[in-house]
Order: C-alpha cells, then sequence, then structure tokens
C-alpha cells in the first residue's frame, strides 16, 4: 500500500521512484569513478616526480662532485649555480685565477677545460665534473718549475700590475699546445680575448714567441 502512495505520489517532473533510484545510482557511479581516478593521479605524479628507492628527486643536483684540477682529483661541495671561477679561488684555493668583469669579457678568468681556453666565470663547475681543468698554477712541472711561456714573460718583463698574468699565460700555453711554432699574428689571435689594462700587449706576444721555441 506504502509503495504504491509512493509510487503514485505527485511529481511535477513526472519521474517515478524507480527514476529516482536509478538517478541515485548513477550519481553515486560518477562521484565513484571521479575518486578513483583522482587516487590514481595522485600515485602516479608522487610515483613520477618522487625517487622510492630514496635517491635524489628528479631535477635536483648533486652537490659533493669530484673535479678534475691539474691532474688532481678534488672532492667539492658546489650550489647548482656555482661558476667555476667561484669553486676554484673560494672552495679549492686556486687563486692564480682573477676575476675581473666577471661576465666573460676581460679573460682575466682563463683556464683550459680539455685543453681548450674558457672563461671560468662563465662556466657552472657542475657542467665540467667530467672534464680535465687545467689553471695557472698547473700548466708547469709538478716541482715547480715554471712553464716556458711564465719564463719568457718575466723576461720580456709582460706583466705590468699582473691581473691579467695568469689569463695570458693560460692562453699562451694552450696555444703553443696546438701549434708549437705560431706566427705573431697567430699569438695576437690566441690572446685577443685577454684584456691588458696596463696596454702590455707587444710584451706578452714577445714573449710567448720567445717561447715558442723553448715549450
Amino acid at each position: 500500500m506504502q509503495n504504491k502512495f509512493r509510487s503514485d505520489r505527485y511529481d511535477p517532473t513526472g519521474s517515478t521512484e524507480r527514476d529516482d533510484v536509478s538517478r541515485r545510482h548513477f550519481i553515486k557511479g560518477v562521484i565513484a569513478a571521479g575518486a578513483v581516478a583522482g587516487t590514481a593521479t595522485m600515485v602516479t605524479g608522487c610515483g613520477g616526480s618522487g625517487d622510492s628507492s630514496g635517491g635524489s628527486a628528479a631535477g635536483s643536483v648533486e652537490r659533493l662532485i669530484t673535479l678534475n684540477v691539474n691532474g688532481m682529483a678534488r672532492n667539492v661541495d658546489v650550489a647548482p649555480n656555482e661558476t667555476l671561477s667561484h669553486t676554484l679561488r673560494n672552495k679549492l684555493g686556486l687563486t692564480g685565477t682573477k676575476i675581473g668583469c666577471d661576465r666573460g669579457s676581460c679573460g682575466a678568468c682563463t683556464v683550459m677545460i680539455d685543453g681548450t681556453t674558457v672563461n671560468s666565470c662563465s662556466v657552472l663547475t657542475h657542467t665540467v665534473r667530467n672534464d680535465e681543468v687545467t689553471t695557472v698554477e698547473g700548466v708547469g712541472g709538478g716541482n715547480g718549475q715554471l712553464h716556458a711561456v711564465q719564463e719568457a714573460m718575466i723576461e720580456e718583463l709582460a706583466p705590468q700590475c699582473g691581473f691579467c698574468t695568469p689569463g695570458q699565460v693560460v692562453s699562451g700555453v694552450a696555444l703553443l699546445n696546438r701549434n708549437p711554432n705560431p706566427s705573431r699574428e697567430d699569438v695576437r689571435q690566441a690572446l685577443a680575448g685577454n684584456l691588458c689594462r696596463c696596454g702590455a700587449y707587444n710584451n706578452y706576444v714577445n714573449a710567448i714567441v720567445k717561447a715558442a721555441g723553448r715549450a
């Protein structure tokens, strides 16, 4: 009787009890499906951005690295945005590398990476962890013996204030490593990225030409 009353009650939309039950089931199904989908997305997202093994999160940078500098493996704690010049001077104590403009324009911070000269103020340390870095401290002999370029620069009185000299030395050594008999024009081209605020360019060129016969 009661069922008959409920089934026969007035409904302005014209729906029956059976329609209400079906609608409730439908809404419950939609809500349940949404909850399952949200949970799956959350689980998938956690798995994609994290590392269940306890390793570094994706995109993170390891801070403690090993650098090959002047033939030695050096362990150093490096910030993700740290430049090589900063690491060499302030972390490894290799202060022969000077920081002048700090914008890759003056060449005072010149070092060799795998034999090629670069401005170390414009290189992130993390990018050279698998390369061989050579600074002005590493161009001579292991017992403190000067390189032929350094000896020639002393003889030619090339350094004036001396601030740019380490970069000039590294560029000169790199040139002689790839071209043992350079012309004066070759030397000028090799030193083009090394600015000398004292204007002693001819002295530096003379020194490297002299060193060419000794290196």
